[in-house]
């Protein structure tokens, strides 16, 4: 009878007759069989096998063993400098076993191999590769266990989705303090820098987030509340592992984790830290026709749409006799062949068949099949169920990034076959907007053509430009409400006007970062003073709000475009004066604003406060910024110092005769925009600022608000005004 190899044998090298391979079994299920010494006898080699072998993965190689990814290399560099042309170095003939006699020369750092996955598998992500939005970090092999049970629309279903990382995502190290900083050094342009890697303990920033919320996450049916805190929280930390991953750039041996957007997703979505986990037909609570996301698992994250990479997300439904799926929303981000010229119908192409538009691996189309999402598109035509439709459009900040824009609820009102680009037969189908939403999409149509029209025919354009070439971009002024030709007059200016300098106390010299402030740099004395970070990412986004931010200043010597001056550059989004219906002139944006972007600073006139106190309850003006105001910090996560402002000295910005646009922003107890006091290096003076930052991301039009604050006891005499923000939150009075 034959012999068969059963899981304890190991065939040797060289061929053999692989019908007689009976048993066929993974190979993490073989158990190793190691060569038994002259001086052991603990265990044996079965007959016929082979023993136990250990390579380098850059070799050398025994015979009949290739180098695998990511180790590919040339034959020539596998051989040792001590080989002899004819016998190789360790090996008697090539019938003798493969052994080394010498150290392997070509170690492989440990942190190189991914660790097995455990036999209680769980649920991550599929396969992603790119970058995305600004996180430039590169992308990670995560897979899909086969043991989670999945949905149909390619992801978990709610009480069993959980997500897994794989791959240096749990961080937590024993014996780290958080704070502690590694240091090491490189050079750029002949000058050294030292660069201190801090030790953050990620995984425990997110058990902050949900011990401080627990009662706001985890609930089938979300609201606004639980919505904003989901988006604001995953941006916070997807924004605070961007920071560290940045400080890690160049590092040689530096451990990296992937793109920070996903990382954070995942830790999110293993924590349960989401809201809307009820999936449904229809409206979602707490997300509002025209939110915006930047990034796919925000949609994920707030139950808008499931798949992290899929268009379509359907789910089955049971009818009288078996389950059928249904549509509950799709994505047209201009992967496929969709026609999205007209604001309010979408010709949606199916999916599967490789007939996207990108097809840069060369992949062979084929027909689409009525199955899967494609399927489920068409039940819901003849169920006549809504559908969420969330468009793709381009981010003009980032190039290869999206905006994703919730546009409401759509019903498919037919469907065909139609040849695609590439010939192959694609599923079409006809989604129509309902009447009575908000509008969205149309929104952004109407803001494209007024940046091209040079005259425009805009009902209620007063200005098109009320800074009067005073700012980098134009800022119009509108009034579609009543007939108010505008403000009172004001003098525009651009930054903020001391009468007299005010000194600092303790003596303050600039950085030396001559080609600009980088991430970690220890011998940077403005990253110093900001507690080792550089305060914002490589885009520009506000990491965190802090008590007091340091810029580089006059004293310093990186340049204007250093990532450390953000504030000072001027607009960067397209602004928007307007006349509100009950609160006065607002102020609002054309462009999509991301969490943490810098909007503008609080120009005006700083007054001496002295002067101020004397009036007392007779000095008014309603253009005015008292930075010894409190208010609850905003753009912090939990855990971070809550601490309030904190100034230099107390500083006080009249607006009333002179200005810009942030004299127009109106107050919120629930606002979108908070204020960050930034002390700009400048060598013996304080030069305080006022800058403002986005809280969450902002859709275009919307009005920008953020909280004026509480005054001192000891101001008391202010006036109190009533309060017309409408929020949840409304204190019904503000000073």
């Amino acid at each position: 009878m034959e012999q068969s190899l059963g899981q304890d044998s190991v065939p040797g090298f060289g061929s053999f007759d692989k019908s007689r391979v009976l048993d066929v079994r993974p190979l993490r299920r073989l158990v190793p069989v190691f060569p038994s010494a002259s001086s052991s006898s603990s265990f044996s080699t079965p007959q016929g096998a082979a023993p136990f072998v250990c390579a380098s993965p850059a070799g050398p190689f025994p015979p009949g063993v290739s180098p695998f990814f990511p180790f590919y290399i040339s034959a020539e560099s596998q051989r040792p400098p001590e080989q002899n042309q004819q016998t190789p170095s360790g090996v008697g003939n090539q019938n003798t076993p493969f052994v080394f006699n010498n150290p392997i020369s070509n170690a492989v750092p440990i942190n190189s191999f991914r660790t097995p996955p455990s036999s209680t598998a769980r649920v991550t992500p599929n396969q992603y590769t790119g970058t995305s939005n600004g996180d430039t970090m590169p992308s990670r092999r995560i897979t899909r266990s086969r043991a989670q049970p999945q949905s149909q629309s390619g992801i978990a279903e709610e009480d069993g989705f959980n997500m897994s990382v794989t791959d240096g995502e749990n961080t937590r190290k024993g014996g780290r303090s958080k704070g502690k900083f590694r240091s090491q050094k490189r050079t750029r342009g002949g000058q050294d820098i030292n660069v201190a890697l801090p030790d953050v303990d990620v995984d425990a920033i997110v058990d902050n987030i949900l011990t401080s919320y627990t009662d706001t996450f985890r609930h089938a049916d979300g609201n606004k509340e639980s919505v904003g805190y989901a988006l604001m929280f995953y941006d916070l930390l997807r924004r605070r592992i961007t920071q560290l991953e940045e400080m890690k750039e160049k590092i040689p041996g530096a451990s990296r984790t992937g793109r920070p957007d996903l990382r954070a997703g995942t830790l999110f979505m293993n924590k349960g830290i989401r809201t809307n986990t009820k999936r449904r037909i229809g409206a979602v609570p707490g997300v509002e026709v025209g939110d915006i996301f930047f990034f796919r698992m925000e949609l994920c994250l707030v139950g808008l749409h499931a798949p992290t990479m899929g268009g379509i997300d359907y789910m089955g439904v049971k009818n009288s006799t078996e389950d059928e799926p249904l549509a509950l929303s799709i994505v047209s981000s201009g992967g496929y062949e969709d026609s999205v010229e007209d604001a309010n119908v979408l010709i949606y192409s199916g999916q599967g068949g490789n007939a996207s538009n990108d097809n840069r691996n060369n992949r062979e189309m084929k027909d689409q099949k009525l199955e899967r999402g494609n399927l489920a598109l068409e039940k819901s035509l003849h169920r006549s169920n809504d559908v969420r439709v969330i468009r793709g459009l381009k981010d003009i900040s980032n190039p290869t990034g999206k905006v994703y824009v919730y546009d409401g609820l759509y019903k498919i009102h037919e469907s065909w076959v139609d040849k695609g680009k590439s010939g192959c037969s694609v599923f079409k189908y006809k989604l129509v907007r309902l009447p009575g939403q908000p509008e969205a999409f149309t929104i952004w149509k109407s803001i494209e053509q007024w940046k091209v029209e040079t005259t425009t025919t805009r009902v209620g354009l007063i200005l098109p430009d009320l800074t009067s070439g005073a700012e980098n971009l134009p800022v119009s002024l509108v009034n579609d409400v009543d007939g108010e030709k505008g403000p009172a007059h004001f003098t525009y200016i651009s930054s903020l006007q001391y009468s007299k300098p005010v000194n600092l106390t303790e003596s303050s010299a600039g950085c030396t970062c001559i080609g600009g402030c980088l991430p970690g740099n220890s011998n940077c004395s403005c990253i110093k003073k900001n507690g080792g970070f550089l305060p914002y990412t490589a885009n520009g986004l506000l990491v965190n709000q802090t008590p007091l931010l340091h810029e580089c200043g006059l004293s310093c010597q990186c340049p204007s475009n250093c990532r450390n001056r953000v504030s000072q550059g001027g607009l960067k989004i397209r602004l928007e004066v307007f006349k509100t219906k009950d609160k006065g002139w607002g102020l609002r944006s054309w462009d999509p604003i991301r969490a943490g972007s810098f909007l503008c600073e609080y120009a005006g006139q700083v007054l001496n406060i002295s002067g101020v106190e004397e009036l007392g309850g007779d000095y008014e003006d309603d253009y005015i910024f008292d930075a010894t105001r409190t208010c609850e910090p905003l753009g912090v996560l939990p855990g971070d110092s809550t601490e309030t402002p904190k100034v230099p000295f107390p500083l006080i910005i009249s607006a009333n005769t002179a200005g810009n646009v942030a004299r127009f922003m109106n107050h919120s107890c629930f606002p979108n925009v908070f204020w960050q006091p930034v002390l700009r290096e400048n060598k013996n003076e304080s030069d305080l600022h006022i800058a403002f930052f986005a809280v969450g991301h902002i859709p275009p039009m919307t009005e920008l608000t953020y909280d004026y604050g509480l005054v001192p006891h000891e101001k008391a005499y202010q006036r109190k005004k009533v309060c017309l923000c409408g929020s949840v939150k409304c204190r019904d009075s503000f000073y």
